[in-house]
């Protein structure tokens, strides 16, 4: 973790928005998210370097790196061929920010429960079920944490 925070200090936090900015959403280029993510995996002993390790170091330089916006893209819902691949469980999974963005306004303009009622209104698939019993993944309250410390991180310098 100290070696991904020292890459992300050097990258620089994006700059909070002024009171009057709504921001705009922004993909991190490829290259650059692949430059970064070796940047935090170089050095590390070939045990510990695991093939699976790049993806969570991508996703966490982004939660860092992605500039701050006020409108979600709404990505979260977003129906393609009859469904919504971040609200599939087995997808989500693998997602260190759940059905939402690693990036969306929403981890830090929401309280959770506000949070988790819009995940649940536009639930696509109708049945919430699944989203009822795996909760921590689509909506886990950890990544939450992380964005609220990188909200206060780039206002307090």
């Amino acid at each position: 973790m100290s070696r991904l925070w020292r890459v992300v200090n050097a990258a620089g936090l994006p700059r909070p928005l002024a009171r009057e900015e709504q921001g705009e959403p922004a993909e991190m280029a490829a290259d650059r998210a692949a430059g970064l993510a070796a940047q935090v995996l170089a050095g590390l002993p070939v045990p510990e370097r695991h093939p699976d390790l790049e993806a969570p170091a991508r996703q966490l330089l982004k939660a860092c790196l992605n500039p701050e916006f006020r409108r979600c893209r709404d990505s979260y819902k977003e129906v393609v061929n009859g469904g919504c691949r971040r609200q599939e469980l087995a997808r989500t999974r693998g997602r260190m920010s759940g059905a939402h963005c690693v990036d969306c306004p929403y981890w830090v303009a929401l309280r959770p429960e506000q949070h988790a009622a819009l995940l649940a209104r536009e639930w696509g698939a109708g049945d919430l079920t699944e989203f009822t019993a795996h909760a921590e993944i689509f909506l886990p309250e950890d990544f939450r944490a992380l964005r609220g410390f990188l909200w206060r991180q780039a206002r307090a310098g």
